[in-house]
Parts: structure tokens; C-alpha cells; sequence
């Protein structure tokens, strides 16, 4: 409790706040890439705190969110498939699908209709899964940015250690720093500084941030989840963008390294190769997918059930893709809060634990 105490010091917040009040002399407009940056900002209160002249965007840190209607598709025709177990992370089972089979429209339905979809915590339940089961195919929808895609990858190594042949992976794997270098290439929203992914950045390292002052002049700090690590992080922003000198500062130094975590990386080096891939709200982003490596093929759930789908569709009036590079913020999506809510979800924004919507909805942010 002492230690959650040091990071929700009201007297250094308000400090921190007063000092940003003075020093912001023009607007400012920074993005969180993280999701899980958004919903503790709204949970906190920290956009009314906050100067008039700084401007927080939520950007395309939800996995669950980012993953494109084709791919949900796919997962679905995958669970679907005769003698076929499909294990995915809760939130991935209400995500809505472009319909493409023209029967389920979401992992959901999927298992109401008869298919074999089951909820587990991590990759190794879904390795048990095989083992109890060895006459059906296991296939785990792997979903998530660098911080999840490690532990995928052990999984992978130890069905291989095993022999398991019942057990594939579907990877729908996206990496970060693409994404944000498509946002900024796009240019549709101005920026002056980037919030760093916390747990993303412990894997991949701070350094891996390196190309933003260097190649976009954009200052970035990658911060913690507590709001005074969100704060010493725009604090450091706004420092970097008066000073006019663009650098990367670690203000979440109790878990992030310059190098990251190197065990992490050499698993997913191992098991997948990087491959362009299409995100929901960007289109297709160059090297910023994991696909299994050959070695691994055997694991490749893609490899041992090619499916021809049509395109993936969106849903009509959804904003989502829009919410996620950070051009509208969820209010202004005409479903928002009627025909989109968490009940009855249009969009994987209002579906996913790290979900902009989901998070303005919940918090009463407007």
C-alpha cells in the first residue's frame, strides 16, 4: 500500500499541476498510445485537471480493438471448423466480425451455434486444453501487442519441446512502433508529444523509441499507470517542448529498461518473423505483424486451416477506426452511448477492457 501511496501523492500532483499551468504557453496535444494509459487518465479525472491548453488523444494501444474485422472472421470460420477448439482471451469473444460467413458475427455466436470456443487467462491454459484433448485441434487466437506475444511464443516452444501436434496458434500479433510512425506519416492529427506504452516498452525498451525525436523530431516519455506517473510524464513532454530539444525520458524507470527485456525479445525472434499487417482504423502497416516462422509452421494455425473469406466489412456508422489514430474522440461517434454500448457493442471499442469508448463510457468523460 506504501508503495501505491508514492505514486497517488496528492500534494506532488497538485504541485505537478500548478507547474504545468505556468509553463504551458500554447495548446498542446499529446497522445496515449496505450489503452490502458486511457482508461486510468479518465478513471484519475486527469483531462479535468489538467491545463485548457493540453490536450490528451487516445491512440491505437488496444489489441483487442486494433484487430481487424478480417481477422475476427477468421477466427470465427476457425472455431467453426469440425473437431476445432478455439481458445482466445475474454474480451475477443464479443468482438464484433464483418460477418462474412453470413452466420456468426462474433466468437459469441460462434459458440452458440455449436462451436468450441473457450475463455483462458493465459497460453498455458490453452496448452492443457491440448493435452486433455488429443483427438481435437487446439487453436489459440493470439491477440496482443509485444507485451502478450512473448509469452505466445513460449507456448509454442513448449508444444514443440512436448510433440504436442494437436495445438496451432492463429496470430493476429501487432507491433507498436509501426503504428505510431503510420499516425504520424498520416498526419491527420497534430502532435506534439507521445505518452510511451508502459508495459509494451518493458519488453521492446525504451530505446526502441529512439526513432521519434530522431526521425519526427517528437519528443516521447514512456510512463507508468498511477496518476503520478502519467503526470511526471507530461510534465517531461512539456519540458522537451519548450526546451525545443525532442528526446526519449524513461518516467516508468521501476520497470523499463533502455534495452528492454532480452529473454522476451529472443523468444519472439524464435518463434515469429515480422510481416505487414492490417490494423482496424489504419489499413495495412508495413512490418508490423508477427507470423510464424517456418521452423514453426507446424504451430501456424493459418498454415493448417487455409480458409478463402471474403474482404472483412465494418460495421455501418462505427467510428471505431477514426477513435483509434485518434481523429475523433468516442462522444463524437453518432452510435456512442445508443446503439453502441457495452451490452450490445457495434465496435471493439466498446468491447475491450482497454477500449476508448468503453473507457469514456464508463467514466462519464464528454
Amino acid at each position: 500500500m506504501k508503495y501505491l501511496d508514492e505514486f497517488r501523492d496528492a500534494v506532488l500532483a497538485n504541485r505537478l499541476l500548478a507547474s504545468l499551468e505556468r509553463r504551458v504557453s500554447r495548446p498542446l496535444r499529446l497522445m496515449e498510445f496505450c489503452g490502458g494509459h486511457t482508461h486510468a487518465i479518465l478513471r484519475s479525472g486527469l483531462r479535468q485537471l489538467l491545463p485548457s491548453s493540453v490536450r490528451l488523444s487516445s491512440g491505437p494501444g488496444c489489441p483487442v480493438c486494433v484487430t481487424a474485422s478480417s481477422d475476427v472472421d477468421r477466427a470465427i470460420a476457425l472455431a467453426s471448423q469440425p473437431g476445432v477448439i478455439l481458445a482466445t482471451f475474454g474480451d475477443m469473444v464479443r468482438v464484433p466480425g464483418g460477418n462474412a460467413s453470413g452466420q456468426a458475427n462474433s466468437l459469441q455466436e460462434a459458440k452458440s451455434l455449436g462451436a468450441d470456443v473457450r475463455m483462458v487467462y493465459s497460453t498455458l491454459d490453452a496448452l492443457g486444453i491440448a493435452r486433455v484433448n488429443p483427438g481435437l485441434q487446439v487453436v489459440f487466437l493470439g491477440v496482443g501487442f509485444e507485451t502478450t506475444a512473448p509469452t505466445v511464443a513460449a507456448a509454442v516452444l513448449q508444444a514443440a519441446a512436448e510433440g504436442l501436434t494437436n495445438f496451432t496458434v492463429f496470430s493476429v500479433h501487432k507491433l507498436t512502433p509501426p503504428a505510431t510512425r503510420a499516425i504520424l506519416d498520416a498526419g491527420e492529427v497534430r502532435l506534439s508529444g507521445i505518452i510511451g506504452p508502459g508495459h509494451v516498452t518493458s519488453i521492446i525498451g525504451a530505446n526502441a523509441w529512439e526513432f521519434l525525436p530522431r526521425d519526427y523530431r517528437m519528443p516521447c516519455a514512456v510512463s507508468g499507470f498511477e496518476p503520478l506517473d502519467i503526470l511526471l510524464a507530461i510534465t517531461s513532454l512539456v519540458d522537451m517542448v519548450t526546451s525545443g530539444v525532442p528526446a526519449v525520458r524513461n518516467t516508468y524507470a521501476r520497470s523499463v529498461r533502455p534495452e528492454g527485456n532480452l529473454i522476451a525479445q529472443q523468444w519472439m525472434r524464435q518463434v515469429f518473423q515480422v510481416v505487414d499487417a492490417e490494423w482496424r482504423g489504419l489499413g495495412l502497416v508495413p512490418a508490423s505483424g508477427l507470423a510464424m516462422r517456418t521452423e514453426y509452421e507446424a504451430f501456424d494455425a493459418a498454415r493448417r486451416f487455409p480458409l478463402d473469406l471474403p474482404p472483412g466489412r465494418e460495421p455501418k456508422g462505427c467510428r471505431c477506426g477514426d477513435v483509434l489514430r485518434g481523429v475523433v474522440e468516442p462522444t463524437q461517434c453518432p452510435l456512442f452511448g445508443r446503439t453502441c454500448t457495452p451490452d450490445r457493442p457495434v465496435g471493439p471499442c466498446m468491447v475491450s477492457g482497454e477500449g476508448a469508448c468503453a473507457a469514456f463510457l464508463q467514466y462519464g468523460e464528454s
